[in-house]
Order: C-alpha cells, then sequence, then structure tokens
C-alpha cells in the first residue's frame, strides 16, 4: 500500500530554468495523494475534467518495511497546469492538479543494492515516439541519499512510501490516443496509452480560472 508519495520540486537546474523558478538551496518537498498512483499499468486515464496534463517523468524510490531504500521505478509525476494555475493566481494549494485518480504513473519496480548503481544513467521520455525529456541522473541538485535523508528527518515516513526525485527539462503536454515511453538506462523500460474518460453531463469542471 502506498500511502505517501513525496515529490522533490526542481531538482534538475533545466528544469527549473524552463518553469522561470529559482534552484532550491534545500529540497523542495510537496505530496501526492498515494491513492493516485498506479503502479505497472498499461494505461494513463486523464479525468473527465482536463484540459492539459503534462507529464513529468522521474525516478520514484520506494521505501521498505525498514524504512529502507531497495526498490525503484520510473514514475510519472502527471500535473494538470490549467487546475494548477487556477490555484497558483488565488494562493490556494494545488491539490486538485498533483493529486487526481492516476496522477503519479508508475512502472514495475527493480531492486536497487545501492545509490551509486542508479549514479550518472540516462533518464529520458518519447510521446508517440518523439523524444521529448532526457536527463542522467548526474544533473540532480540533490542526489538520492541526500534526498532520503531530508525526507527521514523532516516528515513521518512509512513502509510503502514513493519518493520521487524530480524531472529534467521537457515537460509538456498528453492528449488521448497518445503513446508514452519512458525509460532509465540499463533498467527499466515501460509504456503506457493514454485516454481520457468521457464527461458525464451532470459534472462541471471543478476549478475556475
Amino acid at each position: 500500500m502506498i500511502r505517501n508519495i513525496w515529490c522533490v520540486g526542481r531538482n534538475y537546474r533545466d528544469h527549473a530554468k524552463e518553469m522561470n523558478a529559482a534552484v532550491p538551496s534545500t529540497p523542495m518537498i510537496f505530496l501526492k495523494a498515494g491513492s493516485s498512483a498506479s503502479v505497472n499499468s498499461t494505461d494513463i486515464i486523464l479525468p473527465f475534467w482536463a484540459e492539459e496534463i503534462h507529464h513529468e517523468v522521474e525516478i520514484a524510490l520506494k521505501l521498505s518495511p525498514y524504512l529502507h531504500v531497495v526498490e525503484a521505478a520510473v514514475a510519472l509525476d502527471l500535473t494538470e497546469r490549467k487546475a494548477q494555475a487556477a490555484a497558483k493566481a488565488k494562493g490556494e494549494p494545488w491539490t486538485l492538479s498533483k493529486s487526481f485518480d492516476g496522477a503519479c504513473a508508475v512502472s514495475a519496480f527493480f531492486m536497487v543494492k545501492k545509490f551509486e548503481d542508479l549514479a550518472d544513467k540516462k533518464l529520458r521520455l518519447w510521446v508517440n515516439d518523439e523524444l521529448k525529456q532526457e536527463g542522467t541522473t548526474a544533473d540532480m541538485i540533490f542526489g538520492f541519499a541526500e534526498i532520503v535523508e531530508h525526507v527521514k528527518t523532516y516528515f513521518p515516513i512509512c513502509a510503502g512510501d514513493l519518493i520521487l526525485t524530480g524531472t529534467p527539462a521537457g515537460v509538456g503536454p498528453l492528449k488521448d490516443g497518445d503513446t508514452v515511453r519512458a525509460e532509465f538506462e540499463g533498467e527499466i523500460t515501460h509504456i503506457w496509452k493514454v485516454r481520457q474518460d468521457k464527461k458525464p453531463e451532470d459534472k462541471q469542471t471543478p476549478y475556475q480560472l
């Protein structure tokens, strides 16, 4: 069971630059609902109300019952940008934009013996066979060990929690019918098909710009 998804924002300099945001001096942590995770599925289902969902490919670390990292996966931190922009404009939380059903798409897990095994490896994402995101773990501002230590120190972590470690530049939109392929060099590749739920006649968009 995934209770919490601890996410590190702006952990690649090129991504901070593309978002016109400052590079943080300490890990910037935010939460996604654990129930928003979809593990080892071949589908990404966009909610009926979503208008602009962006992909953010990341390495996800999984905490063991002893709160050590022994498994990892490639994951997508999915963000509804219009809902996020509306919340930012009003000074409100981003919960809707980050924690809708299926907002964290996760591959199967692979074993991790030591963080050095994840060092200087490419993280890439394609949409319809077009390369959209590419970076290496050597480009991370805060390394895996530093992130895990920070989260353990300041937050009430639980066994089974995920830690998403940041995304490189190139985030962009997904639409109904897209095929998404994410790869962590030498470890795992995962493919998803994107589809969007139909909007019920009696439902409205849950935010206002």
